[in-house]
């Protein structure tokens, strides 16, 4: 007769249980991990929804500052060019308009400034290209007028300026230049001069009707970009303390500022010389 253990059926018995809470702990687990993954993947959604929300609040934060800036800015802005004109120790005109220089001479001659500079001349034009285009102040461009060559955009117009202005000691500056360009121009020089009084003078053209800047796309076109570079140049004045040393200045203007040639090897005096000296050499 086979033997029987007395504990056969309880060893059965716990080797039974044993493999059911092994088959139900694994299916517990893998339940777990199932429902854990679409959690994640849920957390990681709404991670990346609140991400997109944020970048656009900002978005529209920014555009609508952009917008509200430049509605101020624009109807800010001279609409006609003052009656009364305080007298400085010197004016200083920035080329980009041939009524600029006209309306910076005829200052001068009213005795509004001791000097004027013409800042960003062409390297063609010299004085008698002016006095040709102002024959009445021939007299004045010839003894009380500077030119400047070497400033390349507005940054160097203020670098320049600021040089001519310690050369000869003035202590106050009329600024002449038109009037959507002159908050640009005002905050330049005032950065690059903070111990010298500046007295804005809006030059107002017909070219530019800033007074329809909200219905004229002519004059959007000109604005647009102008509050741009306006807002550029209070923040880059933010971020640093000279434009003369400045690598934004740079970056902003693709180049530097002024010209690195001294300023006797510029402008058509220049020209001639070099084409006398040339013919002098022997061949």
């Amino acid at each position: 007769m086979p033997l029987l253990c007395p504990n056969a059926g309880l060893v059965g018995q716990d080797m039974a249980m044993t493999e059911s809470r092994q088959r139900h702990g694994e299916l517990a687990i893998g339940t777990g991990d199932s429902a854990a993954i679409p959690a994640a993947r849920a957390r990681k959604s709404s991670v990346r929804a609140w991400v997109l929300r944020l970048m656009l609040a900002v978005g529209l934060a920014l555009i609508a500052g952009f917008v509200i800036g430049y509605v101020r800015f624009a109807s800010g802005l001279e609409p006609r060019e003052p009656v009364s004109v305080p007298r400085t120790d010197a004016i200083v005109v920035v080329t980009g308009g041939s009524q600029r220089i006209g309306d910076a001479i005829g200052l001068l001659g009213a005795d509004r400034g001791s000097r004027l500079l013409i800042s960003g001349v062409n390297e063609k034009t010299g004085r008698e290209e002016l006095a040709k285009l102002n024959p009445s102040s021939r007299e004045l461009l010839a003894c009380c007028v500077d030119l400047d060559y070497r400033a390349r955009n507005t940054i160097g117009n203020a670098i320049e300026t600021r040089r001519w202005v310690r050369q000869h000691g003035f202590r106050s500056l009329l600024l002449v230049t038109s009037n959507y360009h002159m908050p640009r121009t005002a905050a330049e020089f005032r950065h690059a001069m903070p111990g010298v009084r500046i007295v804005p003078h809006p030059v107002v053209t017909e070219q530019i009707d800033t007074s329809g800047w909200w219905n004229e796309w002519r004059t959007a076109k000109v604005l647009v970009p102008e509050y741009a570079k306006y807002l550029a140049s209070k923040l880059r004045s933010a971020l640093e303390d000279d434009p003369e040393t400045s690598r934004l200045s740079v970056i902003v203007g693709g180049r530097k500022p002024v010209s690195p040639k001294p300023p006797d090897a510029l402008g058509p005096a220049h020209e001639k010389r070099s084409r006398a000296e040339a013919g002098q050499r022997p061949g």
